[in-house]
């Protein structure tokens, strides 16, 4: 488990006070902000038995410096990390058919945040992405995942080929996504145990990584654009995949 991560912004720390308070050892807010936004926070701390320290805003700068923290700032014991080895274990563990996310390049810290905030969202039950060549979950990618970070498990992985042949041995499905793919989206089965692969910016899904996949598919364009941002591509995929699982239509 990482420590003394940071969360950062009114909709981060919001989200994490209230989906898991128990991770918060220190909440600073800025001593001369008590607009209505600041005071839910607060008061979402005081109910959780969070210490609060008002704090200036040169101090607030100091502990996350060159970003946007709207005056609030949570300091963190941990994050949701599994460990490689723990893998298994997780696996086995899940009470419901597997959705998991694996990222495998991605290396813009905003993308993988938004990438994190739509798991969330879809309900995944973990990410995966390469220890090399992969964007850190630092405090921008947390910003842009809005607490995301501290409730979706991310696991980092040395050798991706090889962790996903350990999910396949599970029974879960790799479905890649590919623009050149000739099978769409929607004509994918998503319902059961599930691992959606989306690649990194600009190249995609590596060679390897690709061949590994069960099955390649394409998300659908309509207009003259060729591809679409991998967070944007990734929400798409994840919520076709919770549409199937819930066994509704749109």
């Amino acid at each position: 488990m990482n420590k003394g991560q940071r969360v950062f912004g009114m909709h981060a720390v919001t989200g994490l006070l209230q989906r898991h308070p128990e991770r918060v050892s220190l909440l600073l807010a800025l001593e001369s902000r008590a607009d209505a936004r600041m005071l839910q926070v607060l008061e979402l701390a005081e109910k959780a038995n969070v210490p609060i320290r008002r704090v200036t805003r040169g101090e607030l700068d100091e502990r996350v410096s060159g970003v946007s923290h709207q005056g609030v700032v949570a300091e963190t014991g941990h994050s949701v990390l599994v460990g490689e080895k723990d893998l298994p274990d997780f696996l086995e563990g899940l009470k419901q058919p597997a959705l998991l996310l694996v990222l495998d390049g991605v290396q813009d810290p905003h993308n993988l945040g938004a990438c994190l905030r739509s798991a969330d969202a879809a309900g995944v039950d973990a990410v995966i992405v390469p220890r090399d060549r992969s964007a850190p979950l630092n405090s921008t990618a947390r910003k842009v995942a809005c607490g995301a970070g501290e409730t979706v498990p991310v696991i980092r992985v040395t050798n991706l080929a090889r962790v996903l042949r350990v999910i396949k041995d599970q029974g879960i499905w790799l479905y890649g996504a590919a623009g050149e793919a000739s099978e769409s989206l929607y004509a994918t089965d998503l319902s059961g145990p599930l691992a959606l692969v989306l690649g990194g910016e600009g190249k995609g899904l590596r060679r390897l990584t690709r061949e590994l996949c069960d099955g390649l598919m394409a998300i659908p364009l309509a207009g003259s654009v060729s591809s679409l941002n991998v967070s944007v591509a990734t929400g798409i995929c994840l919520f076709e995949a919770r549409r199937q699982r819930s066994g509704k239509n749109p």
